[in-house]
């Protein structure tokens, strides 16, 4: 019976989203319909889709292991970056691309540079966004397998094991996740994928508060005294009372702390304290200055998430959008923090029901310990936050194959309606290719369980993204620098720096000189090299090709071109770029 109740819960949800989706999005008559909405969507409903495709699964699950893993709420500090960086991107790139009325971000590359930069950049976020968002879907399927354990053993608390369930649950769940919100966002296009997210991001929200209160409930002693559960989370976390600061500004003691035990020192030089800043993922440094450059990459050159800032009417109520989003991504990125601060006492006031895996606390919480009905409603807000910004993806991927490469190549001459057909078979094609990527993660993760879930997610993005940037504020910050062959050679250095600095190049030697159990790797980075922490990979990556972009000037003929589009484009049609005359 207690299952009956979250079943029918989840049943209600895809329900009712596939519904409002598929209603929402009706009468899809162009590509200006089917990407942008006709660009008359409402400023708070682009701010809750963008909240709805940035809180993906991956944040929903990854953000408690990495508040547990942390033993803080050091995560959250990120979001500091996240208003500076949007901030920065309202200003910058948004008036631009209203200016130009691109379909994707892209076409003001093609303007701006040629139409080289446009094509390499745009395959680049193909590339960059399925890899990314595959594994996005790939975790929300940890709770559908953890769920399935639970009802086969009959609604009893399990252990959870990727090696013993095997690869094909997950293979299964994935193909369920993504075949459902593939259906809405095919069919109902942007708009479909905005109005589902304004309803999955209040689900989202919603959920996280409820777990919070259960497990304020558990650690108090199966009851509501407030004062008792704090109690014991200061007992099992005692940092919080002795540091003031460290629950949000965790890094510095235990860091320092790490870092000299390890070298041996007691006093740090110069040197030594840029590559502790460089090598822990949570410090202040990288939540204003490294955060500030992820957060620009990936809203003002990442498809993915500037196609619903594109939807509003007017820059200005874009950026109202964009910034309010980052406002409201304190409170999110703590809540889902301190859910993991709060199983650390959990799981030492039961320590049998802890999963083998930091990425799992949260789901094996969910799933063996919550209330029947308050579990159906969290798990409906983990589907919510998986299929928000999967829809994103999905729409955004179809945008830039059909826009920037299947029109201009193959349809300058076809009908609208042929290229609302075009996106939609986009749509699929890029939802089989999820499923594969998806299912690589699955495979890796049943190999080796102790994989970190935010590092992934957003590592993958942060080596393509950063490069991306560069391009992007050449273009923006300067009038006659860049060119389309410097472009190229730019992203190209870029992108092989990115995978020496990642430590990238390492793995791979490794991978492919494999050493018995128990042994150390052949390769290793030299002593003198930091192991650069994703946060700082956008940056890093920016800085490089910008500063070998910037050594080719723009050609006189590319000059004219903007100066050009600049004149029309108060008459110009609302088309397509690769239709316009």
């Amino acid at each position: 019976m207690p299952l009956a109740i979250d079943a029918s819960i989840i049943l209600l949800y895809f329900a009712g989203i596939l519904t409002i989706g598929l209603y929402m999005g009706r009468r899809e008559r162009n590509l200006n319909d089917f990407a942008l909405g006709g660009r008359r969507m409402p400023w708070w409903a682009v701010m809750a889709s963008i909240i709805a495709a940035e809180v993906s699964a991956a944040t929903f699950l990854g953000a408690p292991g990495e508040g547990f893993e942390k033993h803080s709420i050091a995560y959250a500090q990120l979001v500091i970056g996240v208003i500076l960086g949007r901030i920065l991107v309202g200003v910058i790139f948004l008036k631009p691309y209203y200016l130009f009325k691109v379909y994707t971000v892209y076409d003001y590359l093609a303007i701006r540079f040629g139409v080289m930069s446009k094509n390499y950049v745009s395959a680049l976020f193909l590339l960059m966004r399925t890899l990314a968002s595959g594994f996005r879907v790939f975790v929300p399927t940890i709770v559908m397998v953890l769920a399935w354990q639970v009802l086969i053993h009959g609604g009893q608390s399990v252990a959870f094991n990727p090696k013993a369930i095997g690869l094909m649950p997950y293979i299964i769940a994935i193909v369920i996740v993504t075949l459902l919100t593939c259906i809405y966002t095919a069919v109902g296009g942007i708009k479909a994928v905005i109005w589902t997210d304004l309803i999955q991001a209040t689900l989202m929200f919603g959920s996280a508060l409820l777990a919070i209160a259960t497990l304020l409930y558990h650690i108090g002693g199966d009851s509501f005294n407030l004062s008792r559960g704090f109690h014991s989370l200061g007992q099992a976390v005692p940092e919080m009372k002795t540091h003031a600061g460290y629950i949000f500004f965790g890094w510095e003691d235990r860091f320092v702390d790490a870092y000299k035990t390890k070298h041996n020192i007691e006093t740090m030089t110069a040197w030594q304290w840029v590559r502790l800043m460089l090598e822990n993922d949570y410090t202040l440094v990288s939540a204003t200055i490294a955060s500030i450059a992820t957060n620009m990459a990936v809203f003002g050159t990442d498809q993915d998430l500037v196609q619903r800032l594109l939807t509003a009417e007017t820059y200005k109520k874009s950026r109202r959008s964009l910034i309010a989003a980052a406002c409201m991504d304190l409170p999110i990125a703590s809540a889902f923090a301190f859910i993991g601060v709060l199983l650390v006492v959990f799981y030492q006031q039961r320590p049998l029901l802890k999963p083998e895996s930091n990425s799992h606390i949260f789901g094996a919480y969910i799933l063996n310990v919550m209330p029947p009905g308050i579990r159906g409603v969290v798990l409906a807000g983990v589907f919510a936050t998986a299929m928000g910004s999967l829809s994103t993806a999905l729409n955004a991927l179809a945008t830039s194959a059909t826009n920037d490469w299947y029109i201009p190549y193959f349809a300058r001459e076809k009908s609208e309606h042929h290229h609302v057909s075009a996106a939609r078979f986009f749509t699929i094609f890029f939802a089989v290719l999820m499923i594969v990527v998806a299912s690589a993660f699955a495979y890796v993760t049943v190999q080796n369980p102790s994989v970190r879930i935010i590092p992934v997610a957003l590592g993958i993005a942060g080596l393509f993204l950063g490069p991306m940037l560069g391009v992007f504020l050449i273009g923006m910050l300067t009038r006659s620098r860049g060119s389309d062959a410097g472009n190229l050679i730019a992203i190209t250095v870029g992108l092989v720096s990115m995978i020496f600095i990642s430590g990238q190049h390492i793995d791979l030697l490794n991978l492919l000189h494999p050493v018995a159990a128990g042994m150390k790797p052949i390769y290793r980075l030299p002593e003198w090299m930091p192991v650069v922490s994703w946060t700082w990979f956008a940056l890093a990556g920016a800085i490089i090709v910008f500063c070998i972009g910037v050594l080719f000037p723009t050609s006189t003929h590319a000059r004219a071109r903007v100066q050009e589009r600049i004149e029309q484009s108060a008459a110009n049609e609302d088309k397509p770029l690769a239709l316009r005359k």
